[in-house]
């Protein structure tokens, strides 16, 4: 690309979503390490990409996210909604009344133990201070390295009330956009329906807002590839969202865009008409968030989360969470998010993230799934073949879109990307000459290791494989949820005893795939609700949704569903009705 930055937008919409992208952006601030020790590779990744450089009121350089966040009144916590780090501050209206004056001030949240020490760390353990060019970074002395966050901070399940009760990067006053008319915790006026979502996008203050926000950091870009659109799919912002997308398609129509919906594991509320009135969000948001994005991808830890019925959490083999607290649910889709986005932030060899979503969207196949191994367990003695081989038939990876387990070869296109495994670690260690257990054994190269096993799953597949030595960092504030004795570095070393020492990175495989096992889950969506009784659940239709257009999105949903239809599937489209 000849050094272009080939800048992404992200924009992120819920407060579970708020969640997952601060783990993600926690997880990339951690990899801007200053270390002098040239043997991580961490030049693979282009930070610039989905950061931004910049400079404060004083003139000191900055590196933040390029990030719009929306989120409801109340939200914040402690965090400022301008931030800390340009000195902005809300200016107070004049006062024309003369009379007497009182004035009542909330005191300040607490600020948990994570934050109170990073704001005695100054900054420096984040990247408000980071310097702008590679060259700067290797130059940095022992003494100038970040400061370490572990001591003090290792357990915020306690805590962590809010994302940004975690959040350890610096965010530019156009970042954080909060929606006055909801309150985040209310129990009455709640953001519940996707037609408050939609009506908030024709308030002229709120849109003349977001434009501006939007314009700011398009403006800035040299070459702008895409957005990323974050969003809650099961409420309101599944609404909002539709909105963003549609207006981000119709004035930047030759961007890709791909958008991803999350919910969260567990909600507070699980009576029948909360969960109806969840499908019904994901039906409209699937719809139109898949109608007008490059692609579509819904993402949680729930299995049913696109079922009337409960579903349970989804298990990782090495990995013990709480799937109720969404600190602990977020940060494992915030993992898979920062590895299956590294095609198109490559420093070199990158793939554009239009040539990605064009590739899994072939026939309008918009809606992909997600699957990851977190962490892909590799022992300390092992090779790639090795651990691949050890699967006999299986797949590797855990899958985090509800779509079906993918089975028959039924795949259609995919994107797998290896991390955090060493270029000495991908292919066979055996000695020249001996023959290995497999024909994985024989392959020259990392990528015709993985190439190899796919194709043996998937033999009709259009497979684009990444691998980088980067690993995926989880210090503080990221959970320590891992079981099994590791090493620092996330590899298996063989011992009966847990490792006593917290993991610093892991490796990780994710996998974006277009597959056939999508028909199923769309199509069964679309009978279910199709049997419902629509006009017992006014209040979502007065929300600003027409009965008789959700009847047509459901129409739609069945369409969508056709583009996965394979001969495999039988004719069961009698018994909708």
């Amino acid at each position: 690309m000849g050094g272009v930055c080939r800048e992404v937008l992200t924009l992120q919409l819920g407060h579970y979503t708020n969640f997952v992208g601060t783990h993600w952006w926690n997880i990339q601030d951690a990899a801007l390490c200053y270390d002098l020790d040239h043997s991580d590779p961490h030049s693979e990744i282009n930070n610039n990409v989905l950061f931004r450089e910049g400079q404060t009121l004083r003139g000191q350089p900055t590196y933040t996210p390029r990030l719009i966040l929306l989120d409801l009144k109340g939200s914040l916590s402690s965090l400022k909604q301008e931030g800390d780090l340009y000195g902005v501050s809300q200016v107070e209206p004049a006062l024309t009344w003369k009379g007497s004056l009182t004035v009542h001030r909330e005191d300040p949240v607490a600020k948990n133990q994570f934050l109170q020490q990073l704001n005695r760390l100054g900054g420096e353990a984040h990247s408000g201070n980071v310097t702008s060019t590679a060259s700067q970074r290797e130059e940095r002395s022992v003494a100038e390295r970040p400061l370490d966050l572990s001591q003090g901070a290792q357990r915020l399940e306690n805590s962590v009330r809010v994302w940004s009760d975690y959040l350890g990067v610096h965010l530019h006053p156009k970042t954080i956009s909060l929606i006055q008319q909801y309150n985040h915790s209310s129990t009455s006026n709640r953001f519940e329906a996707f037609g408050f979502g939609e009506k908030l996008m024709r308030d002229p203050a709120f849109l003349d807002d977001f434009e501006d926000r939007l314009h700011f950091y398009i403006e800035e870009c040299d070459y702008l590839q895409g957005f990323h659109v974050l969003c809650d799919l099961q409420d309101g912002f599944a609404g909002l969202s539709s909105k963003v997308v549609e207006l981000l398609n119709d004035e930047y129509g030759g961007k890709a865009i791909f958008t991803c919906g999350f919910a969260p594991t567990t909600y507070s509320d699980t009576g029948p008409g909360a969960t109806v009135y969840r499908l019904l969000n994901s039906i409209m948001g699937i719809v139109h968030l898949s109608s007008h994005s490059s692609v579509f991808c819904p993402m949680s830890l729930d299995r049913g989360f696109l079922e009337l019925k409960q579903g349970s959490p989804v298990s990782f083999p090495h990995v013990i969470y709480d799937a109720s607290l969404s600190y602990h649910s977020s940060a494992l889709l915030a993992t898979a998010l920062e590895t299956l986005s590294i095609p198109y932030r490559l420093q070199s060899n990158a793939t554009s993230l239009t040539q990605l979503t064009d590739s899994l969207s072939v026939s309008g196949r918009k809606v992909v799934t997600a699957s990851a191994a977190v962490p892909f367990a590799v022992r300390d003695t092992e090779a790639l073949p090795d651990v691949l081989a050890e699967q006999r038939g299986a797949l590797p990876w855990t899958l985090l879109s509800s779509c079906g387990e993918v089975k028959d070869a039924r795949c259609f296109a995919q994107s797998v990307v290896s991390r955090g495994i060493g270029r000495e670690q991908q292919v066979s260690n055996l000695p020249p000459g001996v023959k290995g257990p497999s024909v994985l054994h024989s392959c020259p190269t990392g990528e015709d290791v993985l190439n190899t096993f796919l194709h043996s799953h998937f033999p009709a597949a259009m497979s684009a494989v990444h691998l980088v030595q980067t690993p995926c960092k989880v210090t503080t504030p990221y959970p320590q949820f891992f079981s099994g004795s590791f090493n620092k570095r996330g590899q298996l070393t063989g011992g009966r005893v847990p490792s006593v020492s917290a993991m610093e990175s892991i490796p990780v495989l994710t996998a974006l795939q277009s597959t056939a096992a999508t028909y199923s889950v769309l199509h069964t969506l679309h009978r279910q609700v199709s049997r419902l009784n629509l006009q017992r659940f006014g209040t979502f239709f007065a929300a600003g949704t027409e009965l008789d257009d959700f009847r047509e999105v459901l129409e739609e949903l069945r369409t969508l569903a056709q583009c996965y239809r394979t001969n495999f599937e039988l004719d069961d489209d009698s018994d909708e009705e």
